[in-house]
């Protein structure tokens, strides 16, 4: 996750909106930008955001 924000609020948004403007899913976003989906979603997770696979955001 070297090329996105360690700050997890500033990551939630960053990654929000590579989900609007570019990807379909978190699948996606991960499988391209070489990102450990597990370790994203943990991350994000300890900061009270969750994955909701039908908007395609962290809530």
């Amino acid at each position: 996750m070297n090329t996105l924000p360690n700050d997890p609020h500033l990551l939630v948004s960053v990654v929000n909106t590579k989900l609007r403007d570019f990807y379909d899913s978190l699948d996606a976003l991960c499988d391209d930008m070489g990102v450990d989906q597990d370790q994203l979603v943990l991350k994000l997770l300890g900061a009270d955001y969750t994955y909701d696979a039908r908007l395609n955001q962290f809530r």
